[in-house]
């Protein structure tokens, strides 16, 4: 079984990040993102994610990389998408409990693992 999910790389017009934590897991900050629904495309779940999760809006959407992650003995193929969160940003208080924007480099302490290992290749390819 293969797993389908979208990962988002939102900027604000200051070249800031959007970086989340959930309600559960780790308490680590992470990209907003989440699964794509059958049938549903991988950008319309990219910008269905961010709106649930933060209330703002990807415009100017680009696919970086389509990923393949091992999680909980199957595959996750991820949708990285990078654009402009555009909005009030609000967390949605129920799986989102904070929500911030950091400067590239300046990173919290509780960053993911796997996104500090990831990211830095990310943006560059968002720069591209």
């Amino acid at each position: 079984m293969r797993l389908e999910g979208c990962r988002v790389l939102a900027f604000d017009r200051q070249g800031r990040v959007l970086l989340i934590r959930h309600s559960y897991g780790s308490g680590n900050w992470l990209l907003p993102g989440g699964g794509i629904a059958r049938g549903e495309v991988p950008l319309a779940a990219a910008c269905r994610e961010l709106a649930e999760e933060t209330a703002l809006t990807l415009t100017d959407p680009r696919c970086l990389a389509v990923l393949e992650e091992p999680l909980y003995g199957t595959v996750n193929r991820v949708h990285l998408y990078a654009g402009t969160g555009q909005g009030a940003l609000r967390c949605d208080g129920r799986e989102v409990i904070e929500a911030r924007f950091f400067a590239p480099g300046d990173w919290p302490d509780n960053l993911s693992p796997q996104l500090a290992r990831h990211l830095a290749g990310w943006l560059e390819l968002a720069a591209d």
